[in-house]
């Protein structure tokens, strides 16, 4: 970690000869981020591609299931159609499936959770999100929330998620808010009207009850740490992990990247649709 002054400048930040160093900072605060993977020519025609793919999708050239919303969402200041989501992006995007298996991302999974598989076909496999800042955005912010607060009753857990930044982020397009530590937690389930089989009222890697209560939107937590990452960085961070994603500051900027998550538990549990419980503020 490179510092001046008096605190570091980065937390959580490794290389990629770096593993075994990310592995222990991950398992003590729920997150790390690996830096230097790729080339920037690799990125930028990563870039260029879910590009592509997302003025396809605006213009009707993709089928239906990679679509989020029945409608357009132009907030981009243009009159062209923006679709701020990608679903199944790896299906029509070979080099995201190619940078989804990367070895070194891989393996470092592995060594974190064990065995695990990667979702595409299920759900909304690995999803190409275009964050905008401005409040008519269909996906500006959100709430605090833990990934495995979206499906207490499934048994794919444990899991980790996997976000290549193809924008750098800052307060201007937006950020992750993470509160270090807390993917220890037995953090509850969100409520619900109706519990599906298989409901489990916490969630976490041990059964510590939180300190704090985990906030219904947007509201600072004490011990919060806002994590600000390049273009081509790729963060890793835990299922139980408490996290939010702040609406940045700048309506012409986006914040792009691309989502995906690698999980141990039932396969085929991934496949299912209507699983999805909804675990945050928008």
């Amino acid at each position: 970690m490179s510092s001046y002054g008096s605190l570091d400048v980065e937390v959580g930040v490794f290389g990629p000869t770096e593993t075994d160093r990310a592995k222990d900072f991950y398992l003590e605060h729920g997150f790390a981020v690996i830096r230097g993977l790729w080339s920037e020519e690799y990125v930028d025609r990563l870039d260029a591609a879910c590009g592509r793919a997302q003025a396809d999708l605006a213009a009707g050239r993709l089928d239906e299931r990679h679509r989020s919303r029945e409608s357009f969402d132009p907030t981009d200041g243009s009159a062209t159609p923006t679709v701020h989501y990608v679903l199944h992006v790896s299906e029509v995007v070979d080099q995201v499936r190619e940078s989804f298996h990367e070895p070194t991302v891989s393996g470092l999974v592995t060594d974190l959770i064990g065995p695990n598989w990667l979702l595409e076909g299920g759900l909304f496999g690995v999803v190409f999100q275009d964050a905008r800042s401005d409040e008519k955005s269909g996906y500006s912010r959100i709430g605090w929330h833990s990934d495995w607060q979206g499906g207490p009753h499934l048994d794919r857990w444990p899991a980790t998620a996997i976000t290549v930044h193809l924008d750098a982020t800052s307060p201007a397009n937006g950020f992750l808010r993470v509160l270090p530590g807390s993917h220890l937690w037995a953090t509850p389930a969100p409520p619900v009207s109706e519990r599906p089989a298989g409901w489990h009222d916490t969630g976490g890697r041990t059964g510590q009850a939180p300190p704090v209560e985990m906030p219904d939107a947007f509201q600072a937590v004490p011990g919060e740490l806002a994590l600000y990452c390049r273009r081509g960085d790729v963060l890793l961070h835990d299922c139980y992990l408490w996290h939010a994603a702040a609406r940045g500051t700048d309506d012409t900027r986006g914040r792009r990247h691309l989502r995906g998550s690698r999980y141990t538990g039932r396969e085929e549990q991934g496949v299912v649709p209507g699983q999805f419980v909804k675990n945050a503020a928008r």
